[in-house]
């Protein structure tokens, strides 16, 4: 504690730029500085939270002048949920940042050569682009600071809503997010006064106590919406009379179930889901296709964008309809579907076994034929004895979690050759670290960074790579 105590504070210090992860940056003597909650302009006072040799991390004191380019918040939460901590500075300026992240990551990370960066697309929505958005229900609210300094009593503790970063047992309590559409708000605040006034319990994440856990809501482009309720205690009267009401209330909501998840953690893979009302799923739709999504699917959650993001893989690919594809993380098979009228075959490969059943299922909804899908950990799956069987494919696109590809999976990849690679990553960082290792046999041709999640630093990149001659 004494330590904390003795780090120094800055007043009158320029924010210059904006870090990789969307914390801002100054220089102190030299030293980078990371500090969130700011944009480049602002001069701050600064106290120093973390002092290494190679940087400092800080927490704002004051904004002595803020910069040009801020913009007031729009959403009530700002700066306490978490969530959409760039709407203060202006879009094109956070495409601006984006499309230098991803740039600056493949270059200076990545040390590669990239003969084209296309310029950066941005999102049309701005608000309500999510299709999915997960709430928590706390009986230990998070107390806002102007409750603290007005002494004010505190006669109701419950919330549903997002974690305070960092806070695993605080949450805020979301009035209204800017994130989803309609009925996503109303459905929220509808739950949590039901829940109120019927005397139910909310969860103590501490305890592990409360009947109230989680509450999931899924939409689609199409005006379908799925609700999920997660319940801690398995009250049966409880759980039937709160969601008899809901369903009353919102009769728009064509899927509705529920999960009694009694687990140490949140995560419903391994839960029996229960339909209380309605269908099991709900269907996206995407250029004459469309997509069953259920509880446990994996679907880009800003749909619009998605597809902007698809037509672009597409095009790297460059397909002309006698080409075998694999599309290596394939979810529930998206882009396989989406791309195979145009390729002779296509395999996708995923790790999970739930989402290769759905992607098997999209391809029938769709009359596709010519789709495989295998399920298993990447690295086991793709191997020599895979591609002896199926084929050395013409192209490979490959859109793998943040922590990018294995390098069992890079080292495949170069043996097997294809003309075409194409990498859709979130995480340009894990992305440059990759090429990287491809480079020794592949032109980095194109890279064009896409925004899917406005108001946030993160950012998706699509690369396209093609074989050295």
């Amino acid at each position: 504690m004494s330590r904390r105590k003795n780090l120094p504070t800055f007043e009158n210090v320029l924010i210059t730029d904006v870090a990789a992860e969307g914390n801002a940056i100054a220089k102190i003597d030299d030293i980078v500085l990371f500090v969130e909650g700011v944009i480049p302009g602002d001069i701050v006072n600064v106290q120093i939270t973390k002092k290494r040799k190679r940087y400092y991390e800080g927490r704002v004191l004051e904004i002595v002048k803020p910069s040009s380019d801020r913009l007031p918040a729009f959403c009530e939460h700002f700066g306490v949920c978490g969530g959409c901590k760039w709407q203060i500075l202006p879009y094109e300026k956070q495409l601006f940042y984006k499309e230098k992240q991803a740039k600056d990551q493949l270059e200076r990370i990545g040390h590669v050569t990239v003969e084209e960066f296309l310029p950066i697309l941005g999102s049309k929505d701005k608000e309500y682009y999510r299709n999915k958005l997960e709430f928590t229900f706390s009986n230990k609210r998070w107390i806002t600071e102007d409750e603290v300094k007005n002494n004010a009593e505190i006669t109701d503790s419950n919330a549903v809503g997002f974690h305070v970063p960092r806070l695993f047992d605080k949450v805020v309590n979301i009035e209204h997010c800017h994130l989803q559409d309609k009925p996503s708000n109303e459905i929220r605040n509808f739950i949590r006064s039901f829940a109120l006034s019927h005397n139910y319990t909310f969860f103590d994440i501490r305890n592990h106590a409360g009947l109230l856990r989680n509450l999931i809501i899924r939409t689609s482009t199409n005006g379908e919406c799925m609700v999920i309720v997660v319940f801690y205690e398995n009250n049966e009267e409880q759980i039937k009379t709160l969601l008899t009401a809901l369903h009353n209330e919102f009769p728009q909501i064509s899927s509705l179930l529920y999960i009694v998840n009694q687990k140490a953690n949140d995560t419903i893979g391994d839960q029996e889901v229960i339909t209380f009302f309605g269908k099991d799923y709900i269907i996206e739709e995407m250029e004459n296709l469309q997509f069953k999504v259920g509880p446990k699917s994996f679907y880009q959650t800003n749909s619009n964008q998605a597809y902007e993001l698809y037509k672009i893989a597409r095009e790297f690919a460059q397909l002309s309809g006698d080409e075998l594809v694999y599309d290596l993380y394939t979810g529930t098979g998206t882009i396989a579907n989406f791309v195979a009228k145009k390729a002779k075959q296509v395999i996708g490969i995923e790790y999970v076994p739930e989402a290769i059943e759905d992607a098997k299922i999209n391809s029938q909804l769709n009359n596709i034929t010519n789709t495989l899908f295998y399920a298993g950990d990447m690295k086991d799956i793709l191997n020599d004895d895979f591609i002896a069987k199926h084929g050395k494919p013409d192209v490979i696109i490959t859109d793998p979690p943040r922590a990018g590809m294995h390098e069992d999976v890079v080292d495949t990849i170069l043996r097997t050759m294809p003309k075409r690679i194409v990498y859709v990553s979130c995480n340009p960082a894990t992305q440059a670290r990759d090429l990287q290792l491809l480079s020794c046999a592949y032109d980095i041709k194109k890279s064009k960074a896409v925004d899917m999640f406005p108001h946030t630093q993160h950012v998706e990149n699509v690369v396209l790579l093609e074989k050295k001659a």
